[in-house]
């Protein structure tokens, strides 16, 4: 079998739809280790399946490897493909949280989606996978709930 060539150093277009990216992953040189990886998405975007508008949030992914890490130009590659993409909030923060856990299968996972008000309300969506191993810090997301202008 041919090995993989990995997206990183070399150009890549952003996928026009998540079911078409593809997510790369390395090896965790301490998979031995109990620790936290966090990226933060603050553009992503996602089209409205009803009415087609675009739906603007803060992504944050926190995560405990184990033998393998996501590769973070994939991951933002594959973040990009929802632009054109229509689901709602709750579905695309589930579908991104469980295909991060199928493919990198860390000890633990938890996204935090932060969507901007659109018609007045804000929607944030929360999901994880498996337990916060013991010891580990996980840092609160530091994202704000929406407050409107006093």
């Amino acid at each position: 079998m041919a090995k993989k060539t990995l997206q990183l150093g070399r150009p890549a277009a952003i996928p026009t739809s998540p079911a078409e990216a593809v997510l790369d992953r390395v090896p965790n040189r301490h998979a031995d280790t109990n620790y936290l990886a966090r990226f933060t998405f603050p553009e992503f975007t996602v089209m409205c399946p009803v009415t087609g508008q675009p739906d603007f949030a803060t992504l944050v992914i926190d995560y405990v490897p184990r033998s393998w890490l996501v590769e973070s130009k994939s991951l933002k590659l594959y973040l990009n493909s929802f632009r054109n993409h229509g689901a709602f909030h709750e579905e695309c923060t589930v579908a991104i949280g469980k295909k991060l856990v199928a493919f990198v299968k860390p000890r633990w996972l938890r996204i935090g989606a932060y969507f901007h008000p659109r018609g007045g309300m804000p929607i944030d969506v929360f999901w994880q996978a498996g337990r916060l191993p013991a010891g580990v810090w996980a840092p609160d997301q530091g994202i704000r709930t929406y407050q409107a202008r006093a």
